[in-house]
């Protein structure tokens, strides 16, 4: 796919041209798989493509803002997509949802960005907490008190390796499947930085009620 058609592309992505799309599209196009949209889209379907954006994009975004706190997240979902309409994709759904896939490519920009652009380690203010074993019940609770900027900053204030695998399962409600599929790695290994991550996430909630100050 050329420069000037991926650039098109995208100026369909603005309100107005995402409206006009689905309301021309076959009718039942919202209703096909994943993998049959991708199918179509890799064949030069816009149809296809829009209709998988408007799908997905939504849990790409934020993923990317938790994960990164700010504009990059729109630079993030412009590079996951391109990567789906350049082509060909590398996806095989026999190891699990596009969902899980387009979320490992975001990871993957979202990675580059922070290295690109360095912020202050959290590892020596998180190793001073004294973090409880927080249960689900009593991460639930916090979480239910706490702002929705309380719990932005919380997160972002994680070491990267918590924040992603909060993000995905606990955030965006992924399976550990998917999640393990997502980030590279074992479903041990989600569910021990999950377990990690919660109770980091508990620790730093709890320590800014303690003080009546935002996290």
């Amino acid at each position: 796919m050329t420069d000037y058609t991926i650039a098109r592309t995208f100026r369909n992505f603005s309100a107005i041209a995402r409206e006009y799309c689905v309301e021309r599209m076959q009718p039942g196009l919202k209703e096909e798989s994943d993998g049959d949209l991708l199918k179509r889209a890799a064949g030069g379907s816009e149809e296809a493509f829009v209709t998988l954006y408007r799908r997905h994009q939504g849990r790409v975004f934020r993923f990317a803002l938790r994960m990164s706190g700010d504009e990059a997240a729109e630079e993030v979902v412009q590079e996951v997509f391109l990567t789906v309409i350049r082509g060909p994709v590398r996806y095989d759904a026999a190891r699990g949802s596009l969902v899980a896939w387009l979320l490992g490519v975001a990871r993957n920009h979202v990675l580059r960005i922070l290295e690109r652009e360095p912020r202050p380690s959290r590892d020596v203010e998180t190793a001073e907490l004294d973090v409880p074993d927080a249960s689900a019940d009593v991460l639930a609770s916090l979480l239910a008190r706490e702002s929705s900027e309380a719990l932005r900053r919380a997160v972002l204030s994680l070491p990267s390796s918590y924040r992603e695998v909060l993000a995905l399962c606990d955030l965006e409600e992924l399976d550990y499947t998917d999640a393990a599929r997502a980030l590279g790695c074992s479903l041990g290994t989600i569910r021990s930085r999950l377990h990690r991550a919660r109770n980091l996430l508990a620790a730093k909630l709890i320590a800014a009620g303690h003080n009546g100050c935002a996290v």
